[in-house]
């Protein structure tokens, strides 16, 4: 998806709640004159296809189609529940056809600090200003919180891996996981196989990785990156014991929400305070960055006590779609906090 939905957690940053709650005020607006009855109204039906021929001309990935689930009448606008693939998201159209809203938000909850809450992605052509992390180190440790399967997970991952690439040893990255899953058992399993594939076989991690956020295939992907098969299902094997994941995931145990548990980076998780994917942490400190290289490697690169000669590395700054594959869209385009949580 190009330009999409925004799920954040309870932290209050005028970013993150004051704006989202300016949007609602006009989408209230909206809906009132929305209740106003025209000739111009579409249909549900009219609705549904111009809704889904927006989504998926303009927002989606590549190779990734969207559907319209379920249209109803709700504050005067058409309420839509889509399915986008990784997940079923809720949005709003005017009864005109004339404007899409990617979310609302639910001020009450809001205001009380609690519950679900969402935002449109930001679709300012602007390219988001560079974060300065404010913890320095001589070796900065880079922790990338992640679901396997969170399209804006995948998203970051593609934008990182050419800066862990070029800092090489100048830093300490480490990819971990969230302490639940929101994408299936299918996400369960491909976050062992990672886990696994890191630990026992780190050599090929990161081409293995490049392959499956293009191709999505974790098969395909252990073959050509020669993956020892056997290795990693031994491994699998051992560590779903050790934590229970399959587990765990089938009685109902250590849920949040409706959502299994993940529990190898739990305690990290918790350290963090890690709300949902992708979390990306510097030094110890919680940071937002552009999720293009470019901005990664400016956004590391002020985390170091002197810059090595690296940082200078020419990256793209066209950021990654979400989800699999490798199309790119300009440079401030979408989001920079969109992702995959509970709350």
């Amino acid at each position: 998806m190009k330009q999409f939905f925004k799920k954040l957690g309870t932290k209050g940053t005028f970013s993150k709640i004051v704006l989202p709650i300016l949007l609602i005020l006009i989408l209230a607006v909206i809906g009132y004159f929305s209740f106003k009855k025209t000739d111009h109204n579409l249909n549900e039906a009219q609705a549904k296809a111009k809704a889904e021929d927006f989504v998926n001309n303009y927002l989606m990935a590549s190779g990734n189609k969207a559907t319209i689930k379920e249209i109803t009448s709700e504050y005067g606008l058409y309420k839509l529940k889509i399915d986008i693939t990784s997940d079923v998201v809720e949005s709003y159209l005017t009864k005109d056809g004339k404007l899409f809203f990617p979310q609302a938000l639910d001020i009450a909850k809001i205001s009380a600090g609690k519950g679900n809450t969402a935002a449109p992605a930001n679709t300012g052509t602007q390219a988001a200003p560079a974060t300065t992390v404010s913890q320095k180190n001589d070796k900065p440790k880079i922790e990338l919180f992640v679901m396997s399967y969170c399209p804006y997970g995948t998203q970051i991952e593609k934008g990182i891996l050419p800066v862990v690439k070029a800092l090489g040893n100048k830093i300490d990255f480490e990819l971990k996981f969230c302490s639940y899953s929101m994408h299936g058992d299918k996400e369960l399993a491909e976050n062992l196989t990672q886990y696994c594939i890191n630990t026992e076989q780190s050599a090929k991690f990161n081409t293995y990785l490049s392959c499956f956020l293009t191709a999505g295939d974790s098969t395909s992907c252990q073959a050509s990156t020669g993956i020892d098969t056997k290795k990693l299902a031994s491994c699998v094997s051992k560590t779903d014991n050790q934590y229970k994941v399959t587990e765990n995931a089938k009685n109902n145990v250590g849920y949040q929400g409706t959502f299994p548990g993940f529990d190898i980076y739990k305690a990290d998780n918790a350290k963090y305070n890690v709300g949902g994917s992708p979390t990306l942490i510097i030094n110890g400190e919680e940071i937002q960055s552009g999720r293009d290289s470019e901005s990664l490697l400016k956004t590391i690169c002020s985390a170091f006590n002197n810059e090595p000669k690296e940082c200078q590395t020419v990256l793209s700054s066209d950021s990654p779609t979400p989800g699999f594959g490798t199309a790119t869209q300009a440079a401030g385009s979408g989001s920079t906090a969109a992702g995959c949580a509970t709350n």
